[in-house]
């Protein structure tokens, strides 16, 4: 019988508050301790043996996904500065092909950056979308060879076809100035891979003479920096989770001062756009839902700002595209992004999706004198489109539905969403999608999704991967629970803080509801990231509620994360999850972290997957809760930890191995809930 690796225990005595905790993994954040590999390369063959017998079905699942996902394929060119840009793939090759057409969709064809050649000898390759200045003359592309989220930036001349030079280990965050030869760009801290400063660089010159523009200097904000949708302004965005500010100057004059838009206030966060001549913001000032305000003078300050929709309570505003007859809005009511068109010259109409979960959003709109907005649109029996919408005569067509090949046909399939009602009387919406014909008899196995982190939203949106559980007799749902914005900006604060258990509540209750409808049998769960803390809590408060479940990259070392301020985004996240140096937030915490809640008991069976080269959660935090478990568990339910040893917080870059990743925690799920009768 195959024994699993046993992690040494070396206690360190951690103590906060006057609370003692003993740590007797902590040794394992030492990634250059040649025991530490020894130990990740032990779970990691452990895995692999435990799995092996599962090989020929990871064999299936990935010859289905080739099938499935169209292996050439080429994405819709949208118009930018006088050119179509898209994006293909080919056969046989594991990355794309960013390309550009000048002047038409019938010029002849150029390839800005063939992501391959890159890759070329690497493990890991990540390369953003290359951006072009606007006279279409040099580009300038990220690309990250490690997985740590550090880019070098590369200039060249598509002219001349001549490589200028490199920016070293800055982030991938970079825009040109309207003169077409100067770059603003991020750089982070080399410790906490906080990004905090701006540079100024002028193409052709090396580095090394770039100027410093803006630095932030405290720790819990973040800078980002982009041009606005008219061209004419570079904008600097300072934020942290509940706080913006905005600065900028003429995209024209890159060498003049930046400007405060507005300067910040705590629990104001807004964002600024500009177009026909106006700034336009997105502000939840006195708008906790968030409105949209404009003005032709930023520094006559917020009182000169005019309103130009309104906040409301039942809808979240999440964003807006300008037009000069138009403005388009995202928003979300119910749970469910809506499209809203609204005329400057009075009225408004929504978009009619027809589906009960679905999700749909703006995209690649850089023209202002247009009536055309494109949207892009999936559900989960939807495969992804894109489309065009003329918001004067209402006509909307289809630019490009997304192939899925292996038989897939979608009325061999249904999505349906669902209201349950949480331990405290809130009612939380649930996606699902399963095969048809289908009895809510309680046979089929269920697998429960979700984040519930940081406002961000699931949506109902199509995967190719899923069909092949879907086609094995799964119910995929997704629970969209509190700490999401799905519902708003309330929805958010519901599940952030002193609130952060309703997250973990919402997921639990769900499921329960899930069962007791018939909807599935044996229950899973997923989440990853602040999902798999999500996982990691869900699990040490309901041990018995399912039968397996996937944390990938787990955030489970809560309170030891948290008060370390020397890795990357702990001071940035203090008003996520509160900051454990004051009593109050350290005491929730320890009483929700995974890892300090780990206690003895049968757990469900367990795949737990990280990445050495992670800087979101570092790859030690599942490590440590793995070494735990194995000494806590009452039963012999798998326990597998995965380490990517050659990436970092997404997982390989290279499709096949994605397929091969996908493949593996697919077969995991369909092998036990083979091994339970499903």
């Amino acid at each position: 019988m195959l024994q699993p690796p046993i992690a040494k225990r070396a206690p360190a005595r951690l103590e906060k508050h006057g609370h003692v905790r003993m740590d007797d993994y902590y040794w394992l954040r030492d990634r250059e301790n040649p025991e530490v590999t020894a130990y990740l390369d032990a779970e990691n063959a452990y895995t692999e043996a435990t799995l092996a017998h599962t090989e020929p079905l990871q064999a299936t699942l990935v010859q289905e996904f080739k099938e499935r996902i169209k292996q050439s394929d080429a994405s819709v060119p949208y118009k930018k500065d006088g050119a179509y840009f898209y994006s293909r793939t080919e056969e046989g090759r594991d990355y794309p092909i960013y390309c550009r057409k000048l002047g038409s969709q019938q010029a002849p064809e150029e390839i800005l950056v063939d992501v391959n050649v890159i890759a070329q000898g690497q493990e890991f390759c990540s390369v953003a979308t290359p951006h072009t200045s606007p006279d279409q003359r040099l580009m300038v592309y990220a690309a990250d060879l490690v997985g740590r989220r550090i880019y070098n930036l590369h200039l060249q001349d598509l002219e001349t076809g001549q490589q200028l030079e490199t920016i070293r280990e800055v982030t991938a965050n970079a825009v040109w100035a309207a003169d077409n030869r100067t770059l603003f760009y991020v750089r982070q801290d080399a410790d906490t891979l906080r990004p905090y400063q701006v540079w100024r660089h002028t193409a052709g010159t090396d580095p090394v003479g770039d100027v410093l523009v803006y630095a932030e200097d405290d720790e819990t904000f973040g800078v980002g920096v982009g041009r606005t949708k008219s061209g004419e302004f570079i904008v600097v965005i300072t934020a942290q989770t509940v706080t913006t500010e905005v600065r900028y100057l003429r995209a024209a004059e890159p060498e003049s001062e930046l400007k405060v838009f507005l300067p910040r206030k705590r629990m104001h966060e807004y964002g600024v756009d500009h177009a026909g001549g106006e700034f336009y913001i997105r502000t939840n000032y006195e708008a906790r839902n968030f409105r949209v305000m404009k003005t032709s003078d930023p520094s006559a300050g917020l009182e000169a700002w005019t309103e130009v929709l309104p906040h409301r309570e039942d809808t979240y505003l999440e964003d807006f595209d300008l037009f000069r007859g138009h403005i388009a809005v995202t928003e979300r009511k119910e749970g469910l992004l809506q499209l809203r068109i609204m005329a400057r010259d009075g009225g408004d109409h929504y978009l009619d999706f027809g589906e009960p979960a679905y999700v749909a959003h703006t995209s690649a709109n850089f023209d202002y004198d247009t009536t055309l907005v494109r949207y892009g649109y999936s559900s989960m029996t939807t495969p992804p489109s894109t489309y065009d919408y003329d918001m004067v005569s209402r006509e909307r067509v289809l630019l490009k539905r997304e192939e899925v090949g292996g038989g897939f046909d979608p009325a061999n399939y249904r999505t349906e969403r669902v209201w349950v009602t949480a331990r405290d009387g809130v009612r939380v919406p649930v996606s699902l999608v399963y095969r048809m014909p289908f009895e809510k008899d309680g046979t089929r196995p269920l697998v429960l999704y979700g984040y519930g982190s940081y406002g961000y939203s699931l949506d109902a949106s199509f995967n190719a991967y899923r069909v092949s559980l879907l086609d094995r007799g799964f119910v995929w749902a997704i629970a969209h629970i509190r700490g999401g914005e799905e519902l708003g900006r309330q929805w958010y604060d519901d599940g952030r803080l002193l609130k952060k258990k309703n997250t973990f509540h919402d997921f639990i209750d769900c499921a329960v509801f899930l069962k007791s409808e018939g909807y599935g049998g044996e229950l899973y769960s997923w989440g990853g990231s602040a999902g798999g803390l999500l996982m990691g809590a869900v699990m040490t408060m309901r041990p018995d509620l399912f039968a397996g479940m996937i944390a990938e990259v787990p955030f489970v070392d809560v309170v030891t994360t948290m008060l370390d301020d020397s890795i990357p985004l702990t001071t940035s996240e203090y008003d996520e999850w509160g900051n454990p140096n004051e009593k109050a937030f350290y005491d929730y915490m320890l009483s929700y972290s995974p890892y300090d809640q780990t206690r003895p008991a049968a757990y469900p069976h367990l795949l737990i997957t990280s990445g050495l080269h992670d800087s979101q959660v570092q790859y030690w935090e599942p490590a440590k809760w793995v070494a735990k478990m194995r000494t806590m568990r009452q039963n012999d339910n798998l326990l597998l930890l995965h380490t990517e040893m050659r990436a970092g917080h997404g997982g390989l870059t290279a499709r096949d191995d994605r397929y091969r990743e996908t493949a593996l925690r697919y077969a995991f799920l369909i092998d036990v809930a083979r091994e339970s009768g499903l």
